[in-house]
């Protein structure tokens, strides 16, 4: 039994390897442990974007969209929660304006320059 630490898009792993008593597998595939497969990212709605874009300051993971399509939003006011590094994160609306795509659900996990939302 083999035990290694990775490292997943920012997310420490410790990960343990057994010895199997199944069919014998390459020496290469049995030395290194896979990662699981990377959690997609929400897709980008077919609807109209806006003029003016909300980016992702950093990467993380979108706990609350707190608004919505069509939804006329004043400067500062708060449109998304981002959780990163085990703190929580309000994305504000830079101007004032109307939204005219959220880009991400709860859950979804983003990068840094991410559009997560567009205003007009």
């Amino acid at each position: 039994m083999k035990t290694y630490t990775i490292t997943v898009n920012g997310n420490v792993y410790d990960v343990t390897v057994e010895g199997g008593q199944g069919s014998a597998a390459p020496a290469a595939a049995a030395s290194a442990p896979k990662a699981a497969p990377a959690a997609p990212k929400a897709a980008a709605p077919a609807g109209p974007q806006g003029a003016v874009k909300v980016n992702a300051p950093m990467p993380g993971k979108i706990l609350a969209v707190k608004a919505s399509a069509g939804q006329a939003v004043k400067k500062g006011d708060v449109l998304l929660i981002l959780e990163a590094m085990k703190m929580e994160n309000e994305v504000v609306a830079p101007q004032d304006g109307t939204v005219a795509s959220v880009n991400v659900a709860e859950g979804a996990m983003v990068e840094s320059g991410d559009v997560l939302a567009t205003l007009n």
